[in-house]
């Protein structure tokens, strides 16, 4: 039920506008001043507020200011009188929703009173919408490189510098990215994600810039770019190593000029957008081949940041997975479920090829396939995981590098076995290798066939 402040110094409007918003399934209260009008305000949640101009004390402009100042102020009905344009035009600067003459007219008032009720209500929608933008795990871990990417983005978020993430597949760079815009002065603005290794070469610029209708065969429509979307937010170009060349000049002028036109357009628009990238490529190598612009390279690079592999910050492990494991556990509607020691012992002695996404992933595996089971054990782990996997984080494990190698290959052919479900003909064929060759190889390495 909607919630009306009516705020007059004179009873009788108060009364008969009370009356006649109950009639129409409203919630309706009234004071008498723009000082109890804030008051009422701080105290409680409305919806719409309807609010003479002219007010003894402190009058209904001045009020309407400290209104918009509030956390969550309502919509604001100006009425008046005798207004006049001068009066209104201010009041809409002031952030009036818009403005009502006396005699009101009760159908034109209620209708107001509507469609400022359905703008409240979208903007609330639209707030939760940015709410559900924020990454709902945050960056978790107590390990020296978590603790210091964490600071790093407290430090470099509010400013409107442009971040080159570096990282392995998996290990949070989108994370990282959110992070970042949900810590900035933009942070109540869109973000938005173009993942550059996705998206086919001849459709990641209109998907970036847009396209008018008839730009291209399949052009039907005129369609708004993401840089444009963006405006006034946060845009992310997932792995931009992946971009092609041509794609990168436009971005790159697209970064010094803050404009660009769409595919198919003559008219320039201008945009403020943020960007911040990110690449599992060392892009320095992919200058020196000739597949990344040099200059685009340092105009993203102002400030690196670096998203250690899982593998490099092993003591995170037991917090992420039983993050994880919560986070599923209320997803999937399950009690609450915990690790035993030798799981997270397993988990633990594993490389994680595939970072936080790979572990991630084993969590959601063993929610959904053990429905009944409350404590996961090591036996509740995928095959792979189960074994105790050699780190490779360090050397000193291994007293000569053919060992060094031979344990590598192993992990890595019962990675691939494990992919593809114990099918020996199928991973043979993924490793670009001669079925007999791969069965030759697990033998010298010791891997049994029903492994």
């Amino acid at each position: 039920m909607p919630n009306i402040l009516i705020v007059d110094d004179e009873s009788s409007i108060r009364e008969s506008l009370c009356g006649v918003l109950e009639d129409e399934g409203h919630k309706a209260s009234a004071v008498g001043s723009g000082e109890d009008c804030l008051d009422e305000l701080r105290a409680h949640s409305y919806d719409v507020v309807l609010l003479d101009v002219w007010l003894s004390g402190m009058d209904g402009l001045e009020t309407l200011q400290q209104i918009r100042e509030l956390e969550n102020p309502p919509e604001v009905i100006m009425i008046s009188g005798h207004g006049t344009i001068e009066t209104a035009v201010r009041a809409t600067k002031l952030g009036a929703y818009d403005f009502l003459e006396k005699p009101l007219s009760i159908a034109k008032t209620l209708i107001l009173i509507k469609n400022a009720v359905d703008a409240k209500r979208l903007q609330r929608e639209n707030l939760d919408l940015k709410k559900q933008l924020i990454p709902k795990s945050s960056l978790v871990g107590d390990s020296i490189p978590a603790k210091a990417l964490r600071q790093q983005i407290q430090i470099m978020a509010p400013t409107n510098g442009r971040v080159l993430i570096y990282g392995e597949s998996g290990t949070g760079k989108e994370l990282v990215a959110q992070a970042i815009h949900a810590q900035s002065q933009r942070k109540d603005e869109m973000f938005l994600e173009v993942n550059c290794a996705a998206i086919p070469e001849d459709l990641i610029e209109s998907e970036l810039f847009g396209h008018k209708k008839g730009a291209f065969p399949g052009a039907n429509t005129d369609k708004e770019g993401k840089f444009q979307k963006a405006d006034g937010g946060t845009l992310f170009l997932d792995e931009v190593g992946d971009m092609s060349l041509k794609t990168q000049a436009k971005v790159l002028r697209t970064l010094d000029e803050q404009r660009f036109t769409a595919v198919g357009s003559d008219e320039a628009v201008t945009v403020d957008v943020r960007v911040i990238a990110s690449t599992n490529k060392d892009l320095e190598e992919e200058i020196a081949k000739g597949n990344f612009r040099e200059d685009l390279f340092y105009r993203l690079n102002v400030v690196p940041f670096f998203v250690p592999p899982l593998r490099e910050r092993n003591e995170d492990i037991p917090l992420l997975a039983r993050h994880f494991l919560k986070e599923f556990s209320a997803a999937y509607g399950r009690r609450p479920r915990e690790l035993t020691d030798d799981a997270v012992d397993a988990l633990m002695r594993y490389s994680w090829p595939g970072n936080v996404r790979e572990l991630r992933n084993v969590i959601e595996r063993i929610v959904i396939m053990n429905p009944t089971t409350t404590r996961f054990d090591r036996k509740h782990l995928p095959p792979l995981v189960q074994r105790d996997g050699t780190r490779r984080s360090t050397g000193t494990e291994f007293s000569s590098l053919h060992q060094a190698r031979d344990a590598y290959e192993r992990d890595y052919i019962l990675k691939k076995l494990d992919e593809n479900h114990g099918n020996v003909s199928r991973t043979a064929e993924v490793l670009g290798l001669e079925r007999s060759h791969l069965y030759r190889k697990m033998k010298t390495l010791g891997i049994a066939v029903k492994e």
